[in-house]
């Protein structure tokens, strides 16, 4: 099973390009976030004629998730538990041949001054919480996504200037590795220990020519998935293509 997740930074401004990864790469699974639109707007007849069905949690203008698979999917989660008031559609989840797989677009909590700060680790303490419930099941579980996470400094390009950033702050960082510590493991590092690979370049400064990105597109992996893991890579070539996202996608690959 080749599992992929794209921030697609609007699906409507994207669709060509999504469309034609889709049919290069052929994955089976695809984990698709900010796709800035409603649920009811959402290119269903272009994704379907792709080949894919579709799972929508939608949103106007902002966030929304998509969960695309070549198989049914199956006992649909719409929303992540733990706070019925919460309206940002960040969470959709189903499984796919015995494989529990989420989309999640975590909150960028900047300003970190600001509300938005503790509305992402409110967030992160919520999808602890499910994931510990989703380890007691012993099924196997992917969580996809944009964590708006760089774990380590080896996955920002300037350590330094983004020390006070919402995505690399220490309380950041140590929300990551509790989900860690329950047993997941981070499939990219998995496969590769070098520094400085990079699944987002910001369109602002020259960032993609210069290579000065950060690494917050991850898979979480359960055990049992961990067990099953044969590879996991970034696929660069979409990031460079005309009117990209300034996400690229990231690809698992499962026994």
């Amino acid at each position: 099973m080749k599992i992929a997740s794209w921030n697609v930074n609007s699906l409507k401004a994207r669709l060509p390009n999504v469309l034609a990864w889709l049919e290069a790469a052929q994955p089976d699974v695809v984990c698709l976030q900010e796709i800035k639109c409603q649920t009811a707007d959402f290119p269903r007849l272009e994704i379907e004629s792709a080949g894919y069905e579709a799972h929508v949690l939608g949103q106007k203008s902002y966030n929304g998730v998509a969960l695309l698979s070549r198989q049914p999917i199956e006992d649909v989660l719409y929303g992540l538990p733990g706070d019925p008031a919460d309206e940002q559609a960040r969470y959709v989840e189903g499984t796919v041949a015995g494989v529990r797989i989420a989309s999640l677009y975590l909150p960028n909590g900047n300003p970190v001054g600001t509300e938005k700060y503790p509305y992402k680790l409110a967030w992160m303490d919520r999808l602890y919480h499910h994931a510990r419930g989703l380890l007691a099941t012993e099924q196997p579980f992917v969580l996809a996504g944009d964590y708006n996470i760089c774990p380590t400094d080896d996955d920002v390009y300037d350590p330094v200037g983004w020390r006070e950033d919402a995505l690399c702050r220490p309380e950041s960082r140590a929300k990551f590795r509790s989900l860690l510590n329950l047993g997941l493991t981070e499939a990219y590092r998995l496969f590769h220990d070098e520094p400085h690979r990079y699944s987002f370049w910001d369109y602002q400064a020259g960032r993609w020519y210069r290579d000065e990105g950060l690494r917050i597109d991850h898979f979480l992996l359960s055990p049992r998935a961990s067990d099953r893991a044969q590879g996991c890579e970034i696929d660069k070539e979409p990031r460079g293509r005309e009117k990209a996202s300034d996400h690229t996608p990231v690809v698992l690959d499962l026994a």
